[in-house]
This record gives C-alpha cells, structure tokens and sequence, in this order.
C-alpha cells in the first residue's frame, strides 16, 4: 500500500487555500486528484499547553475551501473520542448541514486509528491525505486497513505520508 505512493513536493501554486505555501501534488498509479489540500495546514493548527498528543485535522470542501478544523482535545475535554479527525468531521457536517461529507478531503497530521477511519468512512469522504504513519494504532495501512476494506460500501482515496518528516518530528517532540 505504502509502495502504491509517490508524493511529490509542489511549487505551493494552485492549492486552493489562500495564505498556505506548502501545498502537495499527488501522484498513484491510479487517477488521482491534480493536487491536495496542503497538510501544512493541519501542521499548523494551534496546539494549546494541555496533554494532548499534537494531531491537527482539516475538512476541505469539493471546491477546496476550509470547512473545519479540528485537533486533538481528549485531555482538554475528558471525551475519549476527541481525536483530531472525529472533531474535524463532526464541524464539517455541521457547517454543510449534513452528515454526508461526499467530495470533501480530509488531511491530518497522523494516520487515523480505527475509530476514526471508522468514522471517516462512514461520513463518506473523498479523500483522506495524511503526514506521519502510525505503526502501533494506524488503521490505514500499518497495522489494519479499515478504509480499504472491500467489504464497507465506501472506501476513499488515500495518500500517507504526505510531509511525514515534519509530521513526524511534531510527535516526538511532544513526547520527549
């Protein structure tokens, strides 16, 4: 799966996100979408002083504007479900009024665990981008592949380890 990707750096030009210079082209042996939504953005959510693990999350509509962002609040909030992802699909569906996410992307900075490539399947997204693979709770590919399985009705495009370097180095730095 990991081998099926190629990600290449692009020029910033074309995003779609006015103010964001780190976009991302994306390329697969597939048909994949021209560029995607820069995981810049979700490297760039503000994180607070609270003990949560420093994942950022970002719904982009089918035209490419913001729909919602999220970041992790489990420690802030006392949910067990305040991850990243799930807070970021939970205001998108609020901002469009419906729970059916069909043509919006969602980028985060960590490979979704189970709950949350759970969710994301079920809200119908497009496209999933993520930075930093996940090798002890990754659902997209390191330990399971929940959101390619060919037995769930919807299964999105994925691209991981898009920036994963800079991903990355936010996580160990939270947990040094």
């Amino acid at each position: 799966m990991r081998r099926a990707l190629e990600v290449a750096a692009a020029d910033g030009t074309g995003s779609g996100v006015p103010g964001v210079a780190d976009a991302v082209s994306i390329t697969s042996a597939g048909a994949p979408p021209a560029e995607v939504a820069p995981v810049g953005t979700a490297r760039g959510i503000p994180v607070d002083t609270t003990a949560d693990v420093p994942v950022g999350a970002v719904v982009y509509g089918p035209d490419g504007a913001e729909l919602a962002v999220g970041r992790n609040e489990r420690e802030l909030t006392g949910d067990p479900t305040a991850h990243a992802e799930i807070l970021a699909l939970r205001r998108a569906a609020a901002s469009l009024g419906a729970w059916r996410l069909d043509g919006c992307t969602l980028v985060v900075t960590l490979e979704p665990c189970t709950m949350c490539a759970g969710a994301l399947v079920l809200s119908r997204i497009s496209t999933l981008v993520f930075g930093a693979w996940e090798p002890k709770t990754g659902a997209v590919g390191s330990l399971w592949d929940v959101v390619r399985d060919r037995r769930l009705n919807h299964r999105p495009e994925v691209y991981g380890g898009v920036l994963e370097p800079e991903c990355a180095a936010l996580l160990r730095a939270f947990f040094r």
